[in-house]
Protein backbone atom coordinates (compact mmCIF):
# COMPACT_ATOMS: atom_id res chain seq x y z
CA UNK A 1 0.00 0.00 0.00
CA UNK A 2 1.88 3.00 -0.97
CA UNK A 3 1.43 6.12 1.26
CA UNK A 4 -1.69 8.66 0.41
CA UNK A 5 1.02 11.55 0.65
CA UNK A 6 2.75 10.71 -2.60
CA UNK A 7 -0.56 11.26 -4.67
CA UNK A 8 -1.20 14.16 -2.58
CA UNK A 9 2.41 15.77 -3.95
CA UNK A 10 2.11 14.51 -7.30
CA UNK A 11 -0.81 16.03 -7.98
CA UNK A 12 0.31 20.02 -6.04
CA UNK A 13 -2.57 19.12 -3.57
CA UNK A 14 0.34 19.27 -0.90
CA UNK A 15 1.80 21.80 -1.72
CA UNK A 16 -1.52 23.77 -1.33
CA UNK A 17 -1.69 22.49 2.02
CA UNK A 18 1.63 23.71 2.75
CA UNK A 19 0.31 27.40 1.97
CA UNK A 20 -2.81 26.40 3.88
CA UNK A 21 -0.72 25.64 6.99
CA UNK A 22 1.48 28.51 6.92
CA UNK A 23 -1.70 30.96 6.71
CA UNK A 24 -3.47 29.19 9.42
CA UNK A 25 -0.13 30.10 11.73
CA UNK A 26 -0.44 33.67 11.16
CA UNK A 27 -3.50 33.51 13.75
CA UNK A 28 -3.01 29.99 14.79
CA UNK A 29 -5.58 27.24 15.14
CA UNK A 30 -3.21 24.51 14.73
CA UNK A 31 -3.76 22.56 18.04
CA UNK A 32 -6.80 22.93 20.46
CA UNK A 33 -5.73 25.75 22.21
CA UNK A 34 -6.34 28.26 19.87
CA UNK A 35 -3.87 30.67 20.69
CA UNK A 36 -4.43 32.60 18.10
CA UNK A 37 -0.75 33.88 17.80
CA UNK A 38 0.98 34.93 14.90
CA UNK A 39 3.64 32.27 15.34
CA UNK A 40 5.61 33.38 12.40
CA UNK A 41 6.92 36.55 14.16
CA UNK A 42 6.53 35.63 17.65
CA UNK A 43 6.14 32.60 19.96
CA UNK A 44 5.00 35.33 22.76
CA UNK A 45 1.75 33.98 24.16
CA UNK A 46 1.72 30.67 22.64
CA UNK A 47 2.19 27.78 24.81
CA UNK A 48 4.19 25.64 22.65
CA UNK A 49 6.46 28.48 22.41
CA UNK A 50 7.65 27.24 18.62
CA UNK A 51 7.85 29.59 15.86
CA UNK A 52 8.78 28.92 12.16
CA UNK A 53 11.82 26.80 12.82
CA UNK A 54 10.62 23.09 14.44
CA UNK A 55 12.68 22.13 17.56
CA UNK A 56 13.87 18.87 17.47
CA UNK A 57 15.56 16.74 20.27
CA UNK A 58 16.30 14.05 18.71
CA UNK A 59 15.61 11.41 15.85
CA UNK A 60 16.72 8.12 15.08
CA UNK A 61 14.90 4.56 15.05
CA UNK A 62 12.84 3.31 17.95
CA UNK A 63 12.42 -0.11 19.06
CA UNK A 64 10.49 0.39 21.92
CA UNK A 65 7.23 1.28 20.07
CA UNK A 66 4.11 -0.94 19.52
CA UNK A 67 5.58 -4.10 17.88
CA UNK A 68 3.22 -3.34 14.48
CA UNK A 69 5.42 0.48 14.10
CA UNK A 70 8.69 -1.42 15.52
CA UNK A 71 8.94 -4.38 13.53
CA UNK A 72 12.07 -5.41 13.20
CA UNK A 73 14.25 -2.21 11.90
CA UNK A 74 12.46 0.11 14.22
CA UNK A 75 10.03 3.32 14.07
CA UNK A 76 11.55 6.11 12.61
CA UNK A 77 11.23 8.56 15.72
CA UNK A 78 11.82 12.19 15.15
CA UNK A 79 10.97 13.83 19.04
CA UNK A 80 9.87 17.17 19.08
CA UNK A 81 10.53 19.72 21.68
CA UNK A 82 7.93 21.78 23.80
CA UNK A 83 4.30 20.62 24.04
CA UNK A 84 0.25 22.15 24.29
CA UNK A 85 0.40 19.98 27.02
CA UNK A 86 2.06 20.58 30.81
CA UNK A 87 1.11 17.16 32.23
CA UNK A 88 2.34 17.07 35.93
CA UNK A 89 3.25 13.86 35.49
CA UNK A 90 5.57 13.94 32.32
CA UNK A 91 8.50 11.36 31.79
CA UNK A 92 9.86 13.55 29.19
CA UNK A 93 9.44 17.35 31.09
CA UNK A 94 12.89 18.51 30.29
CA UNK A 95 12.01 18.29 26.52
CA UNK A 96 7.98 19.06 26.73
CA UNK A 97 8.42 21.64 29.41
CA UNK A 98 11.83 22.67 28.82
CA UNK A 99 12.26 22.49 24.94
CA UNK A 100 14.96 20.91 25.22
CA UNK A 101 16.99 20.59 21.84
CA UNK A 102 17.41 22.39 18.46
CA UNK A 103 15.86 24.69 15.86
CA UNK A 104 15.94 22.79 12.52
CA UNK A 105 14.98 23.95 9.31
CA UNK A 106 12.45 22.56 6.90
CA UNK A 107 15.27 21.17 4.37
CA UNK A 108 16.51 19.46 7.59
CA UNK A 109 13.64 18.14 8.72
CA UNK A 110 13.29 16.52 5.36
CA UNK A 111 16.04 14.93 5.52
CA UNK A 112 16.23 13.38 9.12
CA UNK A 113 12.74 11.19 7.74
CA UNK A 114 14.87 10.44 4.63
CA UNK A 115 18.01 9.24 6.52
CA UNK A 116 15.73 7.31 8.82
CA UNK A 117 14.03 5.79 5.86
CA UNK A 118 18.03 4.89 4.72
CA UNK A 119 18.14 2.84 8.19
CA UNK A 120 15.24 0.74 7.24
CA UNK A 121 12.89 1.94 9.55
CA UNK A 122 9.33 1.17 9.02
CA UNK A 123 7.66 4.35 8.94
CA UNK A 124 8.36 8.26 10.22
CA UNK A 125 7.01 8.28 13.61
CA UNK A 126 6.69 12.43 14.41
CA UNK A 127 6.46 12.54 18.66
CA UNK A 128 4.55 15.38 20.24
CA UNK A 129 3.55 17.23 16.43
CA UNK A 130 0.42 18.75 17.78
CA UNK A 131 2.33 22.29 17.52
CA UNK A 132 4.30 21.76 14.37
CA UNK A 133 1.77 20.87 11.48
CA UNK A 134 2.96 23.41 9.16
CA UNK A 135 6.39 22.37 9.35
CA UNK A 136 5.57 18.88 9.39
CA UNK A 137 3.41 19.17 5.95
CA UNK A 138 6.25 21.72 4.54
CA UNK A 139 9.25 19.04 5.34
CA UNK A 140 7.36 15.96 3.64
CA UNK A 141 6.22 17.75 0.58
CA UNK A 142 9.95 18.28 0.34
CA UNK A 143 11.32 15.03 1.47
CA UNK A 144 8.61 13.14 -0.51
CA UNK A 145 10.03 14.77 -4.16
CA UNK A 146 13.43 13.62 -3.16
CA UNK A 147 12.23 10.06 -2.53
CA UNK A 148 10.34 9.06 1.18
CA UNK A 149 8.33 7.18 0.24
CA UNK A 150 7.58 5.52 4.22
CA UNK A 151 4.05 5.60 6.11
CA UNK A 152 3.79 8.53 8.25
CA UNK A 153 2.79 8.34 12.23
CA UNK A 154 0.78 11.06 13.91
CA UNK A 155 2.04 10.03 17.79
CA UNK A 156 0.02 12.98 19.28
CA UNK A 157 -1.00 13.95 23.13
CA UNK A 158 -4.61 13.79 22.04
CA UNK A 159 -5.31 17.67 22.11
CA UNK A 160 -5.65 18.23 17.95
CA UNK A 161 -7.86 20.80 16.52
CA UNK A 162 -10.25 19.75 13.79
CA UNK A 163 -8.56 22.72 11.52
CA UNK A 164 -5.03 20.84 11.92
CA UNK A 165 -6.51 17.30 11.32
CA UNK A 166 -8.11 18.58 7.98
CA UNK A 167 -5.04 19.92 6.87
CA UNK A 168 -3.43 16.18 7.42
CA UNK A 169 -6.10 14.12 5.67
CA UNK A 170 -4.66 12.22 3.67
CA UNK A 171 -1.16 13.48 4.81
CA UNK A 172 -0.72 11.23 7.78
CA UNK A 173 -1.46 7.24 7.57
CA UNK A 174 -1.24 6.16 11.10
CA UNK A 175 -2.86 8.36 13.89
CA UNK A 176 -1.38 7.32 17.60
CA UNK A 177 -3.21 9.71 19.57
CA UNK A 178 -2.81 9.44 23.58
CA UNK A 179 -6.55 9.36 25.25
CA UNK A 180 -5.17 10.10 28.02
CA UNK A 181 -8.56 10.92 30.59
CA UNK A 182 -12.14 10.41 30.99
CA UNK A 183 -13.16 13.18 32.83
CA UNK A 184 -12.15 17.14 31.55
CA UNK A 185 -12.15 18.40 35.32
CA UNK A 186 -9.38 15.63 35.94
CA UNK A 187 -7.44 16.77 32.95
CA UNK A 188 -7.17 20.39 33.63
CA UNK A 189 -6.08 19.50 36.79
CA UNK A 190 -3.20 17.43 35.43
CA UNK A 191 -2.22 18.96 31.97
CA UNK A 192 -3.51 22.23 32.58
CA UNK A 193 -5.59 22.37 29.38
CA UNK A 194 -9.63 23.38 29.09
CA UNK A 195 -12.20 20.49 27.47
CA UNK A 196 -9.91 17.65 26.63
CA UNK A 197 -12.31 14.98 26.38
CA UNK A 198 -14.66 16.78 24.42
CA UNK A 199 -11.70 17.92 21.90
CA UNK A 200 -9.86 14.49 22.10
CA UNK A 201 -12.75 12.40 20.96
CA UNK A 202 -13.71 14.96 18.44
CA UNK A 203 -10.00 14.29 17.39
CA UNK A 204 -10.25 10.62 17.64
CA UNK A 205 -13.59 10.33 15.53
CA UNK A 206 -11.99 12.58 12.69
CA UNK A 207 -8.70 10.30 12.98
CA UNK A 208 -10.69 7.33 12.76
CA UNK A 209 -12.67 8.55 9.99
CA UNK A 210 -9.64 9.42 7.61
CA UNK A 211 -7.79 6.28 8.10
CA UNK A 212 -10.24 3.47 9.61
CA UNK A 213 -9.01 0.45 12.04
CA UNK A 214 -5.63 -0.32 12.23
CA UNK A 215 -4.20 -2.27 8.84
CA UNK A 216 -1.09 -4.14 8.75
CA UNK A 217 0.70 -6.25 6.26
CA UNK A 218 1.61 -10.18 5.86
CA UNK A 219 4.55 -9.49 8.60
CA UNK A 220 1.78 -7.40 11.26
CA UNK A 221 3.71 -4.14 9.92
CA UNK A 222 1.29 -1.93 10.13
CA UNK A 223 0.29 0.61 6.72
CA UNK A 224 -2.69 2.72 7.87
CA UNK A 225 -5.14 3.09 10.69
CA UNK A 226 -5.71 4.24 14.11
CA UNK A 227 -3.59 3.31 16.98
CA UNK A 228 -4.77 4.62 20.44
CA UNK A 229 -2.80 5.06 23.76
CA UNK A 230 -3.94 5.25 27.43
CA UNK A 231 -1.23 5.53 30.42
CA UNK A 232 -3.19 3.48 33.54
CA UNK A 233 -2.79 5.62 36.02
CA UNK A 234 -3.34 4.81 40.11
CA UNK A 235 -6.85 4.56 41.42
CA UNK A 236 -8.08 4.89 38.27
CA UNK A 237 -7.46 8.80 38.14
CA UNK A 238 -7.01 8.64 34.24
CA UNK A 239 -10.92 7.52 33.87
CA UNK A 240 -9.88 4.27 32.01
CA UNK A 241 -13.11 2.59 32.29
CA UNK A 242 -14.97 5.85 30.31
CA UNK A 243 -11.93 5.77 27.57
CA UNK A 244 -12.80 2.37 27.05
CA UNK A 245 -15.92 2.66 27.08
CA UNK A 246 -16.04 5.55 24.41
CA UNK A 247 -14.00 3.65 22.28
CA UNK A 248 -15.73 0.39 22.16
CA UNK A 249 -19.44 2.22 21.33
CA UNK A 250 -18.26 5.21 19.56
CA UNK A 251 -15.03 4.62 17.06
CA UNK A 252 -14.84 0.58 16.93
CA UNK A 253 -14.64 -2.28 18.98
CA UNK A 254 -11.67 -3.83 16.83
CA UNK A 255 -9.34 -0.89 17.52
CA UNK A 256 -6.04 -1.31 18.54
CA UNK A 257 -5.04 -0.24 22.22
CA UNK A 258 -2.07 -0.09 24.07
CA UNK A 259 -3.44 0.36 27.81
CA UNK A 260 0.05 1.50 29.22
CA UNK A 261 1.59 0.38 32.57
CA UNK A 262 4.79 2.07 32.64
CA UNK A 263 3.54 4.69 34.56
CA UNK A 264 6.29 5.83 37.35
CA UNK A 265 6.25 8.93 39.90
CA UNK A 266 8.03 11.82 38.31
CA UNK A 267 8.45 15.72 37.86
CA UNK A 268 5.79 17.85 39.78
CA UNK A 269 3.63 14.33 41.09
CA UNK A 270 4.59 15.09 44.53
CA UNK A 271 1.87 17.70 44.73
CA UNK A 272 -0.86 15.67 42.94
CA UNK A 273 -1.48 12.25 45.54
CA UNK A 274 -2.63 9.35 44.34
CA UNK A 275 0.13 10.02 41.38
CA UNK A 276 2.86 9.92 43.86
CA UNK A 277 2.85 5.91 43.63
CA UNK A 278 3.39 3.61 40.73
CA UNK A 279 0.09 1.53 39.45
CA UNK A 280 -0.59 -2.03 40.62
CA UNK A 281 -0.54 -5.14 38.95
CA UNK A 282 -4.43 -5.33 40.34
CA UNK A 283 -4.79 -2.12 38.89
CA UNK A 284 -3.41 -2.47 35.64
CA UNK A 285 -5.13 -6.16 35.55
CA UNK A 286 -8.72 -4.32 36.15
CA UNK A 287 -8.47 -1.94 33.12
CA UNK A 288 -7.72 -5.48 30.96
CA UNK A 289 -10.79 -6.75 32.06
CA UNK A 290 -12.77 -3.80 31.41
CA UNK A 291 -10.95 -3.68 27.85
CA UNK A 292 -11.96 -7.19 27.50
CA UNK A 293 -15.43 -6.98 28.93
CA UNK A 294 -15.86 -3.90 26.31
CA UNK A 295 -15.15 -6.05 23.35
CA UNK A 296 -11.99 -4.33 22.70
CA UNK A 297 -9.73 -7.44 21.44
CA UNK A 298 -6.92 -5.71 19.67
CA UNK A 299 -4.98 -5.35 22.73
CA UNK A 300 -0.93 -4.68 21.85
CA UNK A 301 0.13 -7.40 23.61
CA UNK A 302 4.00 -6.97 24.70
CA UNK A 303 5.22 -8.22 27.63
CA UNK A 304 3.99 -6.15 31.10
CA UNK A 305 6.56 -4.58 32.52
CA UNK A 306 4.70 -5.02 36.48
CA UNK A 307 6.31 -6.99 38.59
CA UNK A 308 4.14 -8.03 41.95
CA UNK A 309 3.93 -4.71 44.07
Amino acid sequence: MKPSYLNLAKSGELALRVANAWRRMEDCDLCARYCHVNRRQTVKGAVCRTGERAIVHGHGPHHGEEGPLRGWNGSGTIFFSWCNLRCVYCQNWDISQKGLGREVDLEELADMMLGLQAQGCHNINFVSPSHVVAQIIAAVDIAAGKGLGLPLVYNTGGYDSLEALQLLDGVVDIYMPDMKYGNSRTAHRLSHVRNYVEVNRAAVKEMHRQVGDLMLDEKGIALRGLLVRHLVLPENSSGTDRVLEFLAEEISCNSYVNLMDQYRPCYRVGENPPLDRPITSREFSRAVAWAENRGLHRLDNREASLRNR
